[in-house]
Order: C-alpha cells, then sequence, then structure tokens
C-alpha cells in the first residue's frame, strides 16, 4: 500500500471527525435543540399545592400568594447553584421598589435538602416555599443536562457570577430548568413569565419592575363601598320660600 494514500486517509478522516465535532459545537450553541416550553396557564398556576417551610408546614394553593397584590415569584433551579443564588440577589436587588408598590416577592423550591434552603435564604429578601410536585417548573418540565456545558452562553454566565463573588455546590436536582413569574391578583394573569433557557439564563430586571407596575391591587367591597354611616344626611330645607 502507498504510504502517502494511507496518510491521506488518515488526514480524511481526522478533518471529517474535527468537521463533525465543530458542527454538533455549533447547533449546540443555536436554540434549535433547546428544550421547548409550554406557557402556563393562571388556571393552572392557581391549582399548585405548596407548602410552608416550617416545623409544621401549612399546604396551601398557589393562588393564595398574589390574589390581592399579585407577586413576583422565582421558580429556583437548585438553591445551591451559585447561578441561581445569583438571580436572586439581582431580584432581591428589586425589593425596596416592589415595596413601594405593595407587591410581594416570593420563591419556590422543588426540594429540601439538609441546609440547602437555609443556606439560600442570604441571597434572597422573600418568603420560600416547597412545590414538591415540580408544578411550577411545568406545565412541561424542560431539562438541560450535558448539553448544558457546551454552550458558550452556560461558560459566559459561569464566569460572570464567579467575578461576581458568588459560590455554590453540586446538592441536589439541577437539571429541571427553572424561570421567574410576575403574576397580576385576581383573573388580571400572568404580567411575565421567563423560562430559563440554559443555566444562569436570568429574567431581564427592568421587564420584572415594568410588569410589576401593571399590577392592579384588589379592593374588597367593604373598600370600595361608601359607608352610609359617614355619609352627610340629605338636607330638608323647610323655608317655605326656597320651595
Amino acid at each position: 500500500m502507498d504510504p502517502s494514500f494511507f496518510t491521506m486517509g488518515m488526514w480524511s478522516i481526522g478533518a471529517g471527525a474535527l468537521g463533525a465535532a465543530a458542527l454538533a459545537l455549533f447547533l449546540a450553541n443555536t436554540d434549535m435543540f433547546l428544550p421547548k416550553s409550554r406557557r402556563a396557564t393562571l388556571e393552572y398556576l392557581e391549582d399548585i399545592d405548596l407548602k410552608t417551610l416550617e416545623k409544621e408546614p401549612r399546604t396551601f394553593k398557589a393562588k393564595e400568594l398574589w390574589e390581592k397584590n399579585g407577586a413576583v415569584i422565582m421558580a429556583v433551579r437548585r438553591p445551591g447553584c451559585f447561578l441561581c443564588r445569583e438571580e436572586a440577589a439581582d431580584l432581591s436587588s428589586l425589593k425596596p421598589k416592589l415595596d413601594e408598590l405593595g407587591v410581594p416577592l416570593y420563591a419556590v423550591v422543588k426540594e429540601q435538602i439538609r441546609t440547602e434552603v437555609k443556606d439560600f435564604q442570604p441571597y434572597f429578601k422573600g418568603e420560600i416555599f416547597l412545590d414538591e410536585k415540580k408544578k411550577f417548573y411545568g406545565p412541561q418540565k424542560r431539562k438541560m443536562v450535558f448539553m448544558g456545558f457546551v454552550r458558550l452562553g452556560v461558560w459566559y454566565n459561569f464566569f460572570r457570577a464567579w467575578n461576581g463573588g458568588f459560590s455554590g455546590n453540586l446538592e441536589g436536582e439541577g437539571f429541571i430548568l427553572g424561570g421567574v413569574f410576575v403574576v397580576g391578583p385576581g383573573k388580571q394573569g400572568l404580567l411575565l413569565e421567563h423560562r430559563e433557557k440554559e443555566f444562569g439564563d436570568k429574567v431581564n430586571l427592568v421587564s420584572v419592575l415594568e410588569a410589576a407596575r401593571k399590577i392592579q391591587p384588589q379592593t374588597s367591597a367593604s373598600e370600595t363601598k361608601p359607608d352610609k354611616a359617614k355619609q352627610p344626611p340629605n338636607r330638608i330645607d323647610k323655608n317655605p320660600r326656597n320651595q
């Protein structure tokens, strides 16, 4: 066999392998193969069961979180993840402005492992609840596994959070992607729904505030109905000259 022919064949195989790897890397960095999401409806979110994190937890329907004043809610992918802690800190920076608007800030987690939620609380300034059935991550749960580690955007997010001084651990399930919701009271519905498309894909804070400003707090009938006891009595003019 001609050695030059063998060498040329090996070069061709190597070039083909490099080309295939480059194509795979290119496709992995497009949105073509990202997990598809399905938008949640208000009816879907309202019926979700949540638990408090007290020693004696209380189970309640999620609609309690927003039925009066609306709410901003973060569905945390993993409390120990330094990318999730970074986003929690970003959302918490809005807390003073949300307080002025009367809009509460909440988070839901899908598991409670050892001290993970407690360790997450310094980064998040709102109440945290447990979503055992992972409904806030649906209605179509999306996962990112190994593809997340070949996406340039993910590596950029890693370095951004690391440069910001955030650290974390590998405790718990971290492949089911999370998101952020802004929900109006009553039947006002979803004003913002951000679905994490890759690890560290943070919500736009300006969009969160814009959505929160659209919230119209519910008022009870007693607040809107005039109090008859406080109304001035009808004046009856008894002067016949004025009749």
